[in-house]
């Protein structure tokens, strides 16, 4: 989208209005009174040289790898119901969270019979023959997509494939002889080290914000195949499938998402890791489609509380809170409450790291796992298998109470169970017998609910109220117990007092 930009005027780019706003205030010509200024000894002053020189001068990289960052605009297909994430109320807490550059809010949602939707991205030229990455939000749904170069030449471009697990996408312009970047090791990256983001915020082509990396491997709630970069650059709608250089030159991610509780830049941003999109580049442009791996467990991160329940040292790994029945982890042992340390000597601090490096193997490869089972470390051998998209329906568990049965108490645990009746373990499709009827104290205090089902605790599996009182009994103050609601299974830490 073309916007005319007149001298000393306010504009509005991709539909956010950008107001300019200069802050001044009077000075008089000389103070009323003389202001003497201390002079440090010379031998204890930091010469400006000195200073210039511990800071870092990013404009040889932008003169250098600036015009092969471009600016991709989009015609949508079709329009969006309210502008912002499919599914999401504009009244739902999280419509602001984790959203992605380059969508309209809920105030900017069509009506009526508008023109189709136009959006705005950046993205890098990664060969000199015209294949641009950027990101799969950036260009969904397009109809057209646009992009500009900094000499303000404008190709029509083709979509090779996008990926929507790892937001990465490919996209091809006609053109040759084009300006490309470096690519860097994201695996040499550390908290602290100085990068810089150059993309279009808010359509202002080719943009440069620098700032430092705030941590490494993060893994999103949404995103559980990506160790995201988190740092503290300043990005902000139109950014999105922009670079991230580190001071070599070389790209370490694509800026992808934000977390804001305004829609704008609020001080946390988070880029894919280079390598990540190579691998799907690679794909995509050779078949048109991801291959993943997977092994067929669900996991969760350790805390400080399931780490001494399961006798870890600290808190660190991938907590395996169930296992697919008759797939590769199955097959290989493993099972519930296992903590998976390391993948083919590689460890494992954070869950999200184990998705990841699962994700990028081959299917029918062999992967060696580190696990740490009832206070032991084991090697376990998994044959990895291909990740495919399957539709689950979430089943109700039976959550009413019933003065005919039964109950017990766990009063340690602040639970009250009963056993479940042959026809709601059907319903349900669980292994466990036990369901809680009423929830107090830690229990409560841990977010455990009525109609949760009781299946293990540190990792033993139990499946009477004896067994269950047994155990927490015999455990130290936490207590990791394993439920199952609905379909997902998941431990829940519990502090004794």
């Amino acid at each position: 989208m073309r916007v005319s930009r007149p001298a000393h005027r306010a504009v509005s780019v991709s539909c956010v209005s950008a107001v300019l706003v200069a802050c001044s205030g009077g000075l008089s010509a000389q103070p009323p009174h003389p202001i003497q200024i201390a002079q440090a000894p010379p031998a204890a002053t930091a010469s400006s040289a000195e200073v210039m020189r511990a800071l870092p001068d990013f404009s040889p990289l932008v003169e250098k790898y600036g015009p092969a960052v471009v600016n991709v605009e989009v015609v949508e297909k079709t329009q969006q119901a309210n502008g912002a994430a499919p599914g999401l109320s504009p009244n739902d807490p999280f419509f602001d969270f984790f959203r992605r550059f380059g969508i309209p809010g809920p105030d900017q949602a069509p009506r009526g019979n508008q023109p189709p939707m136009r959006g705005a991205g950046s993205g890098f030229i990664v060969s000199s023959d015209g294949y641009i990455l950027t990101n799969t939000h950036v260009v969904a749904n397009a109809e057209d997509v646009t992009v500009r170069l900094t000499d303000r030449r404008e190709f029509p471009a083709k979509v090779i494939g996008a990926d929507e697990r790892t937001d990465v996408a490919v996209i091809k312009i006609n053109a040759t002889s084009l300006p490309t970047v470096r690519l860097g090791d994201p695996q040499k990256i550390k908290p602290g080290q100085w990068v810089l983001a150059i993309g279009s915020p808010f359509g202002f082509e080719n943009s440069a914000t620098a700032g430092i990396i705030s941590a490494t491997a993060r893994s999103l709630p949404s995103d559980n195949y990506v160790p995201f970069i988190q740092t503290d650059v300043a990005v902000n709608p139109g950014n999105s499938g922009g670079p991230l250089f580190n001071l070599s030159g070389e790209v370490i991610g694509i800026n992808s998402q934000i977390f804001s509780r305004t829609g704008g830049y609020m001080g946390v941003s988070f880029a894919i890791p280079i390598d990540v999109a190579r691998n799907v580049e690679d794909q995509l442009i050779k078949t048109g489609h991801v291959v993943r791996g997977r092994i067929g467990v669900t996991i969760q991160d350790v805390n400080a509380q399931l780490a001494e329940s399961f006798g870890l040292d600290r808190p660190r790994g991938a907590l395996v809170s169930s296992v697919e029945k008759d797939g590769p982890a199955s097959r290989a042992g493993l099972i519930p409450g296992d903590v998976i340390l390391a993948v083919n000597g590689h460890p494992i601090e954070r869950y999200g790291e184990l998705s990841g490096s699962i994700a990028a193997m081959k299917p029918g490869s062999d992967a060696s796992l580190q696990v740490w089972r009832q206070g032991k470390q084991q090697a376990v051998s998994v044959k990895i298998a291909e990740l495919k998209e399957q539709q689950q329906t979430a089943a109700n568990a039976p959550n009413g109470r019933s003065n005919a049965r039964q109950t017990d108490q766990a009063t340690q645990l602040g639970l009250t169970v009963r056993q479940l009746e042959p026809q709601e373990k059907e319903q349900v499709q669980t292994t466990g017998t036990l369901v809680v009827e009423d929830v107090t104290g830690p229990a409560a205090a841990a977010g455990v609910q009525a109609g949760d089902i009781i299946l293990g605790i540190n990792g033993k599996r139990v499946k009477t109220s004896r067994e269950l009182q047994d155990a927490a009994k015999s455990s130290g103050k936490n207590v990791a117990l394993l439920i199952q609601r609905d379909e997902a299974q998941i431990f829940v830490p519990l502090r004794i007092q």
